[in-house]
């Protein structure tokens, strides 16, 4: 991993350029995430058993070792590179290596709480690649903020070594694991997806429903090691009861391997691009050809049937700032006979960087209030309240979206800070 800028311009001159000495170490397949202060942790990588901050500071100016990435790590295989790593609502970040986990104050660079072992043993990050969620964040009944993590996919033990020496692909897992991060017990919940996958992304929906796509059903990560595409995508719904989560969508017809990749569109599409399981680019004589297309999967709300209940957004304007803990009026038409004032929710959700299946910095909100007042014909506004704190919503960019009946508008960006 290196670091590097670029400075906005308007007559294509502007290039990125690495920042000198941006980091204290060389960082290949680390996990990085937004602080409460706006800053960057950086976490892992190869043979990097450490973490370090950007922007450098006179008290975070070199790497601080981690020894649960020394604890996780499969010497042969390193079955913890690109950590499961989110911020919890206290301020404490979740991290998740191999098949274990622990919650790390990284402020006073102690571990806080060990969670059990995810059920199996088998290892979930690369090369035995799954993918992972921070579940949508909401208020919960007395007024408490929970967090669950859902962890799904990947490969089983000795899949890689299986591949790559025996030529060997072994079935994929088809198993997730979920969590509650801030009980005082935490244990793990399994489920089992209706298709096995590794190397699948998981994409948070402005609906709070998570969409599982891309991958393959045997084999792993790693150049030409995984083998039989997943083309059908899932969508997961966290709301619903167990065994009946899941839910099985129309394939597409281009298999999307080692390096491809998915992140949320404005409009509530998923941008789905890439696919080279080569050393070098590889378009001919090969089984899964290097493939630089993008596509858009349009989830079921945005059929046609759903487009009467779509909202649309008036105000705030796009690019508008917000503060913490402040009530927000955001206005928004729909056709008064199809509303169902019960059935709106406000969301914010955070931009991710995405890769090797999984999406750093991914997060979701859902915004409490929600009392709604007709203002005009088909207008209306729904009052929220933005999140109270940094360790909820670290400061930044976030696509705010108003969802009736789970079909959602169109995103405006809003800045808070």
């Amino acid at each position: 991993m290196l670091s590097g800028s670029t400075n906005p311009c308007h007559d294509n001159s502007c290039d990125w350029q690495e920042i000198k000495n941006g980091l204290a170490q060389r960082r290949w397949y680390a996990t990085n995430h937004i602080l409460p202060d706006g800053s960057q942790i950086i976490i892992g990588g190869r043979r990097e058993f450490n973490f370090e901050f950007y922007p450098k500071t006179p008290t975070a100016d070199k790497p601080y070792n981690l020894p649960f990435l020394v604890q996780t790590n499969d010497r042969h295989i390193e079955n913890n590179l690109y950590p499961f790593v989110f911020l919890n609502v206290d301020g404490n970040l979740f991290i998740f290596a191999n098949n274990r986990a622990i919650l790390f104050d990284y402020i006073k660079r102690v571990v806080v709480k060990t969670y059990p072992a995810m059920p199996g043993g088998d290892p979930r990050n690369y090369p035995s690649t799954g993918s992972a969620v921070l579940l949508p964040l909401k208020k919960l009944q007395g007024g408490a903020i929970g967090a669950e993590v859902l962890v799904c996919g990947g490969a089983p033990k000795g899949a890689y070594a299986s591949a790559k020496y025996s030529v060997n692909f072994v079935p994929a897992l088809s198993t997730c694991g979920r969590i509650h991060i801030t009980d005082l017990n935490p244990q793990w919940t399994m489920e089992t997806m209706p298709l096995a996958r590794v190397m699948g992304d998981m994409v948070l929906l402005p609906n709070a429903k998570v969409l599982i796509i891309n991958g393959a059903s045997t084999g792993t990560a790693g150049w030409d090691l995984g083998r039989n595409p997943v083309l059908s995508p899932v969508i997961y719904q966290p709301g619903k009861p167990s065994g009946s989560r899941f839910e099985v969508q129309n394939p597409s017809s281009t298999p999307r391997m080692y390096h491809s990749t998915a992140v949320l569109l404005r409009d509530g599409r998923v941008l789905v691009g890439g696919s080279n399981p080569h050393l070098n680019y590889s378009f001919t004589r090969v089984l899964f050809p290097t493939d630089l297309t993008l596509e858009a999967f349009s989830p079921s709300y945005l059929e046609s049937a759903s487009s009467r209940l779509r909202p649309k957004i008036g105000s705030p304007a796009s690019q508008s700032i917000i503060g913490y803990g402040r009530q927000l009026a955001i206005r928004f038409t729909i056709p008064p006979s199809r509303l169902s004032k019960n059935l709106v929710t406000v969301t914010m959700v955070a931009p991710s960087f995405t890769t090797h299946s999984f999406s750093m910095n991914q997060r979701l909100l859902v915004l409490s209030g929600g009392n709604i007042t007709a203002v005009g014909l088909s207008k209306y506004q729904i009052l929220v309240t933005t999140p109270s704190s940094r360790n909820l919503a670290p400061p930044g960019h976030y696509l705010l979206f108003v969802v009736h009946q789970d079909v959602p508008s169109e995103g405006i960006w809003v800045q808070i800070k």
